[in-house]
């Protein structure tokens, strides 16, 4: 079983090889973003969940090296809010009322679906382009409706979750060190 799961991650990871263009290209829209003063939002459910805020905390603290802090939020953190706005209005839209409250015009929302159907997550980016927003998706599968509704997608056509996670892990990683890498200590 070992061998077997091990062949699996290197398929894996080839798939993960051919998103090296869009990769770049994602990392230099979020550095972009950052040296405007704008924010990074992020959302998921699960696994997703968890990787949206690695996310963001190798955002604000730091990846690798000493650096000052930039914005980055997970929308999945909040205990309060989520459960407030699960009871009022519904988990369908648990991100989509945060991006409301907390997304400006020019600020990215990255959500993460290894299926590519969260319908949270989905509400969210309608809500993040109602507000003039970039939106990235780092997806799975098929890529589900996310793919086409996203503005950017990383998809790692891979129908096994845990295959999915690790490739998000390895992009979520790469995207902060290509944050850090080049917006320098400043």
């Amino acid at each position: 079983m070992y061998q077997e799961r091990l062949r699996a991650h290197k398929e894996m990871l080839r798939m993960v090889a051919e998103l090296e263009n869009k990769a770049y290209e994602m990392g230099e829209l979020l550095v972009k973003r950052l040296q405007e003063g704008r924010k990074i939002l992020a959302c998921g459910n699960g696994g997703s969940a968890a990787d949206a805020q690695h996310f963001a905390a190798e955002v604000v603290g730091r990846f690798q090296e000493e650096r000052r802090a930039w914005p980055a939020i997970a929308l999945t953190t909040d205990t309060s809010v989520l459960t407030a706005v699960g009871n009022d209005y519904g988990f369908d839209r648990v991100f989509a009322r945060q991006v409301e409250a907390l997304g400006e015009e020019r600020d990215v929302l990255v959500g993460l679906s290894t299926s590519g159907n969260s319908t949270n997550v989905m509400e969210a980016v309608r809500a993040a382009k109602g507000k003039g927003m970039t939106t990235f998706g780092i997806l799975g599968g098929s890529g589900g409706r996310l793919k086409d509704a996203v503005d950017h997608a990383l998809l790692i056509p891979e129908p096994v979750t845990a295959r999915v996670q690790e490739g998000h892990l390895f992009l979520i990683h790469y995207l902060a060190e290509h944050i850090e890498t080049r917006m320098g200590a400043t």
